[in-house]
């Protein structure tokens, strides 16, 4: 029985990697250092939002409903969850009516986004061990503050 992969690690909180995958149909197996990618970082409490936001494919109103909360944590809370999987483009301000589908969806293609440019630039960094973990965390708050 498949099992949810956790990762963080439940002794110091530092990020889990995997470390080998198998196939069960063919027996192929890979070893290695593999993420869990920005999903697999993902709380139960935030995937279930999730999940309820794509239910509801968007409406906060029907997620309200769905959820039994109010409008304004709702809001919070996907705008947690946006930030969370790293698309928050530091412009929160999107008014009720905008922050439907549409408005998520633009500011997950970040193509011409030079802050998303940056962003993606450091993780790029951090993957090929040019940087710490705590030099790309400190150089990631900086963009945020920019």
């Amino acid at each position: 029985m498949a099992h949810d992969v956790i990762s963080t690690c439940p002794v110091c909180e530092g990020e889990l990697m995997i470390s080998r995958l198998h196939c069960r149909s063919c027996g192929t197996a890979l070893e290695g250092e593999f993420g869990v990618g920005r999903f697999g970082r993902l709380s139960r409490e935030q995937l279930s939002l999730l999940e309820s936001f794509l239910r509801s494919r968007g409406n906060l109103k029907e997620m309200e409903r769905e959820l039994n909360i109010s409008y304004p944590t709702v809001r919070s809370r996907v705008d947690a969850l946006v930030r969370a999987i790293g698309l928050a483009d530091g412009d929160d301000e999107a008014s009720d009516d905008e922050f439907e589908t549409d408005a998520v969806a633009e500011s997950a293609t970040p193509a011409s986004d030079a802050g998303a440019d940056a962003r993606r630039a450091i993780l790029e960094r951090l993957a090929r061990r040019e940087l710490s973990a705590e030099d790309a965390a400190t150089e990631l708050r900086a963009l945020g503050e920019g």
